[in-house]
């Protein structure tokens, strides 16, 4: 009998164990479940392999360095090159790190409550070459400092989130900035170089130390659904800049900033002429800018390898200095070329248009006098503006005329504290139609029947038709 019983409480407790294992089986199955999340967004790559910042010692504590994590995160999945890419997954929290490379087929991938803080320890930031196509910093004579997001001589590259932060923190370099005590120029976001197949899209950018968006020497670019936030007196924090790159899309981006909102560049002086790579077959569309002290979309002022066959569509500007504006002059040489702008709504500007041929700043004493750039084929049309200090500033240079400028079936309003003349044009030559104000001589009226008359490009260029794929993943927390 007391065997028997001995045998039947094993039993009870075999079966206890068991129901309670399969319990806690069932509820760790549960929990296991529970830790997945799925994720979706459009890509012009999907990828085989992922990995999160925390697999590789990341810590978004805002105070925890991540530099070397990061960097170790990126050499690590560079190895899935060739085998589907990979994706670096940034999670909630707050990613204090320096600058880091990026690798070829990759995507980092910015959770909606990341924020990557770039750090404010200097030495974080390595010294890097001036652009060659520059020949100097842009801040002083010497090097930079390298971009916090930097890649070179990539493909297949992608930088996306939820509209996920990288914030440059820069009031430390703004003020280093206006006190000159920069021994190099001050980096920016993010700079890609001689790169192709890149894609820009779904982040907020704020408080970069100078530009925000950099890609340069690089073609097949997408930058979309961005949002760039800076003071508007913070020095020369551009927006988006393509330089000397070719087959381009930026669109849907909203943009406040202390500089131009976007500023299409091809080297400076002597050093973009003898480098010789233009920006070309460049789109802009659906672009929102707020910037008081620069303009929606500049050309220029570093020009001198050439711009041509920009499209800009769909834009609108608020309590912006003006509208497009063209910058160049003597010893730039260069050209800028074909130039399509269509569909502008603008809400109290300075200037709608403006040209300017007498833009000094050089590279340094040696630019060539003799190096006069060309200013042909500028075509406006539709646009609406009110509230306008002044409706156009048009400056070309003397013995150098800026040629070909159409504007068509555009209507004014002017401010009630306008200027008295709103156009002031000299050496240009060009036509307009249906312009309100009346412009100037220089731009004879063709009638109002020829509204239309000032082309826009019909056919697409290369980089509309790349498509984006719809890339779906399950990932662990």
């Amino acid at each position: 009998m007391e065997k028997t019983s001995w045998l039947l409480v094993v039993l009870v407790g075999v079966v206890l164990i068991s129901l309670l294992g399969g319990a806690e089986g069932r509820k760790s199955r549960i929990l296991d479940e529970s830790s997945y999340y799925d994720l979706e967004y459009s890509a012009i790559s999907c990828r085989a392999h992922s990995a999160s910042i925390t697999d590789f010692g990341g810590v978004g504590d805002g105070k925890t360095l991540n530099t070397k994590a990061f960097q170790e995160a990126v050499n690590q999945l560079s190895k899935y090159a060739s085998d589907g890419g990979s994706q670096l997954i940034v999670p909630a929290g707050q990613w204090l790190t320096g600058s880091f490379n990026l690798t070829s087929h990759f995507t980092l991938f910015l959770h909606k409550d990341a924020v990557l803080l770039a750090s404010q320890d200097i030495n974080e930031w390595a010294v890097i070459d001036p652009l060659p196509s520059y020949g100097h910093g842009r801040d002083a004579a010497g090097g930079r400092y390298i971009s916090l997001l930097f890649g070179t001589n990539l493909t297949d590259v992608i930088i996306t989130g939820e509209n996920g932060t990288i914030d440059g923190q820069g009031e430390i370099w703004w003020q280093k900035f206006h006190s000159k005590k920069l021994k190099y120029t001050r980096p920016y976001l993010i700079e890609i170089m001689h790169s192709d197949n890149i894609q820009i899209s779904d982040i907020t950018l704020v408080n970069s130390p100078s530009w925000n968006i950099h890609p340069v020497y690089s073609s097949n670019i997408i930058v979309k659904g961005i949002t760039i936030l800076a003071p508007v007196k913070s020095p020369n924090t551009d927006g988006i800049n393509p330089d000397s790159c070719t087959n381009m899309r930026i669109e849907d981006n909203y943009i406040v900033s202390g500089d131009d909102c976007v500023a299409v560049k091809s080297g400076w002086d002597e050093y973009g002429i003898n480098y010789g790579m233009p920006t070309s077959q460049l789109i802009i569309r659906r672009l929102t800018c707020i910037s008081p002290y620069s303009a929606a979309i500049a050309l220029g002022s570093e020009m001198s390898g050439g711009i041509q066959d920009v499209r800009a569509e769909d834009i609108t500007a608020i309590n912006t200095e003006s509208g497009v504006r063209i910058k160049t002059g003597v010893g730039r040489g260069g050209f800028v070329k074909d130039v399509y702008v269509k569909g502008m709504t603008l809400h109290t500007m300075k200037w709608v248009f403006w040209m300017t041929g007498n833009y000094g700043q050089h590279a340094d004493t040696h630019w060539d006098p003799n190096a006069l750039p060309e200013i042909k084929g500028i075509n406006y049309r539709d646009v609406v503006a009110e509230n306008v200090s002044m409706a156009a500033r048009l400056e070309g240079i003397s013995g150098d005329p800026f040629t070909g400028i159409c504007i068509s079936n555009v209507t004014i309003s002017m401010a009630k504290k306008a200027k008295k003349y709103p156009w002031t044009c000299t050496d240009i030559e060009g036509i307009t139609s249906g312009v309100q104000p009346p412009p100037c001589q220089l731009l004879p009226d063709q009638g109002p029947e020829k509204t239309e008359m000032c082309s826009f490009p019909t056919e697409n260029l290369a980089i509309d038709n790349i498509e984006m794929q719809r890339c779906s993943y399950r990932l662990n927390y």
